[in-house]
């Protein structure tokens, strides 16, 4: 049975994470009155304003910053004892929270989560999504996530699991006259037009352009992989993307190799200096399991 102070707690932080209070009620299968009144009487209780309600949703107060990172240990330290009590259980009950990015989550997690469930069919899965590897390591470091999917390098006080090496490839139309080219010169980047993502949020892109010293014909910026996918295909422009992107999304479009090629690896990290507990290991040796195969 969870104690109804923690309850709480999940939830402010939970509001927090989400930007409001109905995300993070709707989240935990509470109505959005019931999240409401548990902050209430927190602040209540302790007799200070803990959120900050304004047009742009909501946010903690100057109390409030000074007491996140308490309420959070108080619920991680809880999360760790029920992960021990499982792990008793022969780990047939838990939750195992996962940092991830957008091709990892679409491609990888499903098959993964499926193989883990066959063998630990009690335990739950909660997703955290981010678009950029700095947003995952925050996640760890803080104590959000048990473990998470991102790239190379990351800080020191994380450690990583190499995972794969993940090639960045020139997209083109289908009726690009290079579509068939065995690489990608990168002296056209100049010339054909070319969509991306914003630059911080695709910060190995940009180095490629650093260290290649070629300045691009940015002609579009967009903010998803599968958008970037349908203007290529209808011939707007080109674009370079992880070979992980490219899988399965029925898109017409030609990939090649660039012309001194590049990589991302991505790894699976945790906090660096703490013993994994006994879900986490588990997940790793599924996930390892999983990539070598694939």
């Amino acid at each position: 049975m969870i104690d109804v102070s923690l309850i709480k707690y999940q939830i402010l932080l939970k509001t927090v994470e989400l930007g409001g209070i109905t995300k993070a009620a709707e989240a935990f299968g509470y109505t959005q009155s019931a999240a409401s009144r548990m902050i209430a009487a927190l602040e209540q209780e302790w007799d200070m304003e803990l959120l900050v309600r304004g047009r742009g949703g909501v946010h903690l107060s100057a109390a409030g910053e000074s007491l996140l990172p308490y309420l959070r240990a108080v619920c991680n330290a809880q999360k760790e004892l029920e992960e021990q009590a499982a792990h008793l259980h022969g780990l047939t009950r838990g939750t195992l929270r996962v940092g991830t990015f957008a091709s990892v989550s679409i491609h990888w997690l499903p098959p993964i989560m499926k193989l883990f469930l066959q063998r630990y069919p009690g335990i739950h899965f909660e997703l955290l999504s981010k678009w950029e590897f700095a947003e995952v390591e925050d996640l760890i470091r803080q104590g959000q996530a048990d473990c998470g999917f991102l790239g190379l390098p990351a800080g020191d006080d994380l450690e990583v699991f190499p995972l794969r090496r993940d090639q960045f490839m020139a997209v083109l139309p289908p009726d690009h006259p290079l579509a068939r080219a065995p690489f990608y010169p990168i002296e056209r980047l100049a010339q054909d037009p070319f969509i991306w993502i914003p630059e911080e949020r695709d910060v190995e892109i940009g180095e490629i352009f650093q260290e290649e010293g070629i300045h691009p014909n940015l002609r579009y910026t967009v903010n998803d992989d599968f958008a970037i996918l349908a203007m290529v295909e209808q011939g707007l422009g080109v674009s370079i993307r992880p070979e992980l992107v490219l899988q399965g999304t029925g898109r017409n479009f030609a990939a090649i190799p660039l012309e001194h090629p590049r990589y991302r690896d991505i790894t699976l990290a945790v906090r660096r200096g703490k013993p994994l507990s006994p879900l986490t290991a588990r997940f790793l040796d599924v996930v390892r399991q999983w990539v070598s195969v694939e």
